[in-house]
């Protein structure tokens, strides 16, 4: 190696050497910034191990092969659903029409016919399984079916209806209130029905109270509320069951065989065209 080698290599280690010794403030700086750093999360680790463990995947409740359900844990009757005049005689023709056809085995067609989510509130029925996911400042809803995602944006202010671009899943803010979660939801476009087919306006509101009535029990309980379609506010409570060691599995809606006839009935095709 050459002197001028050596030099260079001892001149470089010299220079890193002072140049730490001469800033002593660095090492304060750093274990100032991580003193408010860390704090923080340290706070929000301790609120979040405060908080009911609602993480896990999630069956219906009650369900088949689950045997007899204990009737405490069971969710209440819905309240009566009450809509405006306008609203009340075509759902009860559009029920009416939807039993006789499901009576001959010939099923009208709904939103799923066409590929498209059921969208809030009714992802929530959980047909298949749901995963739920707290982190911070968030709870993730992930619907096994049509692999819906749904978050719940914790402790931020609920916007304004008119602030929100109408999607199927609306947009949801919610906090803790003990052991609840207690949910708002604005935004559901017009065109997603809600409960057995419920219509609704661009000003529903959906209020839920989600918590633990054991530790593998786990009831929303969803309140709808829209003062252009509803006489009064309409409730029902959904149930779900721990299902620890399933995993959730994807779910991509690719029938093509399925269309809808002249009559509104879903139909299959059986050769492709």
């Amino acid at each position: 190696m050459s002197a001028h080698r050596k030099e260079h290599i001892s001149s470089g280690r010299v220079t890193r050497g002072r140049a730490v010794a001469a800033r002593p403030w660095l090492g304060i700086a750093m274990a100032f910034s991580a003193t408010f750093v860390c704090a923080p999360l340290a706070f929000g680790a301790e609120a979040a191990a405060k908080m009911p463990n609602i993480a896990g995947t999630w069956g219906s409740f009650p369900g088949p092969r689950q045997g007899p359900p204990d009737p405490k844990l069971l969710p209440p009757p819905p309240s009566p659903l009450l809509l405006k005049p306008k609203y009340k005689e075509a759902y009860d023709a559009q029920r009416a029409k939807e039993i006789e056809s499901d009576k001959r085995g010939e099923p009208l067609a709904n939103a799923s016919t066409e590929c498209l989510p059921p969208g809030m509130p009714q992802m929530m029925f959980a047909i298949y399984p749901v995963e739920l996911i707290q982190s911070a400042g968030q709870v993730t809803f992930i619907a096994e079916a049509m692999s819906q995602v749904r978050r719940i944006h914790l402790d931020k202010p609920a916007p304004k209806i008119e602030d929100v671009a109408p999607g199927y899943f609306g947009y949801s803010t919610g906090q803790w209130e003990g052991d609840t979660l207690v949910v708002e939801t604005v935004g559901v476009k017009d065109t997603v029905l809600g409960y057995r087919g419920m219509p609704h306006s661009d000003q529903m509101r959906i209020r839920e109270r989600i918590h633990l009535v054991s530790p593998d029990i786990l009831h929303d309980q969803i309140t709808v509320e829209d003062p252009v379609v509803l006489e009064k506010p309409f409730t029902y409570t959904v149930g779900y069951r721990r299902m620890p060691g399933y995993d959730m599995l994807e779910y991509v809606c690719e029938n093509n065989r399925d269309y809808v006839d002249e009559n509104g009935v879903t139909r299959m095709r059986l050769q492709p065209q």
